[in-house]
């Protein structure tokens, strides 16, 4: 009932249209196209507005024909990650690539593909459904800030999937939470060549705060990752101005405080007690100048843990046995729009597109479980109006 020809068309399509995060007002445009020519109601929120981008979240609406159906929320989010600007995709062996100079996309286009193609078939063969409602959501790279910022209470569904993770072998119920971390080191400018024993170098400070951290894999439920830094203006300056920013991932939240307390710690530790006392033909004493930190610490988001026994995970587990298809439950280092939908009262599952190697060049979709992925959907939505809440 999947038209895999039309299916791979429409997620070429929506890759060739350039959507970093806060500038997905063109595939949006697309999109509500897409989904009005189908019938449906498609309006935009104020998360745009809230971020600074130029197009808010996506919502759309398409009324069911079996009334006594509970309705169903699908999401799936419209920016990319860079370089993401003149994607050129193209299919050899079942499998679709970029030319190598940029990502692919399929980091979501593969989700909010999926999303369109099973309306289509809805759609196309008549199929029994309750209302679905759909979120294609803005900067999810960025901090999933599109979910972050959604008007829920423009939702009536309470169960759903949202379609933004690898394979379709694999259901993603667990996600961790994560806290993102700003430092900003100061310290004293100097000539580096006459005179830098009058600086302080706020990028040796970081750089000493850096070496002493725990980074990467800390262990099985906890990541940690230093991803910016700036600082700064010549090489015959001692930089006086530094900014680092990090993060922290875990399953555990006693973990994940211990971990970004260790952060703090180092970063603490190495500016603490640096100060220079320069000397001149004014001052005896000399003055002293100390070093400081500046510290900004925000909740990105709450981990996710959605029961094996709710409702989506019903249907998706029902839906890939009556396909023939295996799945396995999986816990992800990974955040997704699903944490806030789940929090915000949406109990949502992860699936996966088929998509590999993200965020980087040599990112990759696998054509077969990307229409695999779209017939579990279909297929849960289906069983949604007969399998009992």
């Amino acid at each position: 009932m999947i038209e895999k020809e039309r299916m791979t068309e429409h997620v070429m399509d929506l890759i060739r249209i350039d959507s970093l995060s806060k500038n997905e007002k063109d595939v949006a445009i697309k999109l509500q196209k897409d989904m009005e020519d189908l019938g449906a109601e498609c309006f935009y929120d104020d998360a745009g507005e809230k971020v600074n981008g130029n197009v808010g979240n996506l919502i759309v609406k398409l009324e069911g024909n079996k009334s006594d159906a509970l309705p169903f929320f699908l999401s799936a989010h419209m920016d990319t990650v860079g370089p993401g600007e003149g994607i050129k995709p193209s299919i050899e062996d079942g499998i679709m690539k970029s030319d190598g100079t940029t990502i692919l996309g399929s980091d979501d286009k593969s989700g909010v593909a999926i999303i369109v193609e099973t309306i289509r078939a809805l759609k196309d063969n008549g199929i029994p459904h309750g209302d679905i409602e759909i979120a294609f959501t803005i900067c999810e790279e960025i901090g999933l800030l599109g979910a972050k910022h959604i008007d829920i209470s423009k939702f009536k569904a309470k169960h759903g999937i949202v379609l933004d993770s690898s394979t379709p072998d694999r259901l993603v119920l667990r996600c961790p939470s994560a806290e993102r971390m700003e430092f900003i080191v100061h310290g004293l400018e100097a000539h580096a060549g006459l005179c830098p024993e009058n600086g302080i170098s706020a990028i040796q400070l970081a750089s000493e705060a850096i070496s002493k951290m725990k980074l990467g894999r800390i262990n099985d439920i906890t990541t940690a990752n230093i991803g910016v830094i700036h600082g700064g203006r010549a090489t015959n300056i001692i930089p006086n101005h530094v900014r680092v920013v990090g993060e922290a991932r875990s399953h555990s939240e006693e973990i994940l405080r211990e971990q970004v307390d260790h952060m703090r710690k180092c970063f603490h530790d190495a500016v603490s007690k640096n100060e220079v006392t320069i000397h001149d033909d004014l001052s005896i004493e000399g003055i002293t100048y100390i070093a400081k930190l500046d510290e900004y610490i925000e909740r990105s988001y709450d981990r996710m843990d959605v029961d094996v026994k709710c409702l989506p995970v019903i249907l998706v587990e029902t839906a890939v046995k009556n396909l023939g298809y295996t799945i396995e439950h999986h816990t992800s280092g990974g955040g997704c729009d699903a944490n806030y939908f789940n929090e915000m009262g949406i109990e949502c599952v992860n699936l996966g597109t088929g998509m590999y190697e993200l965020h980087t060049v040599n990112e990759y979709l696998v054509m077969e479980e990307f229409f695999r992925s779209a017939d579990i959907v279909l297929e849960s939505i289906r069983l949604n109006t007969i399998i009992p809440s």
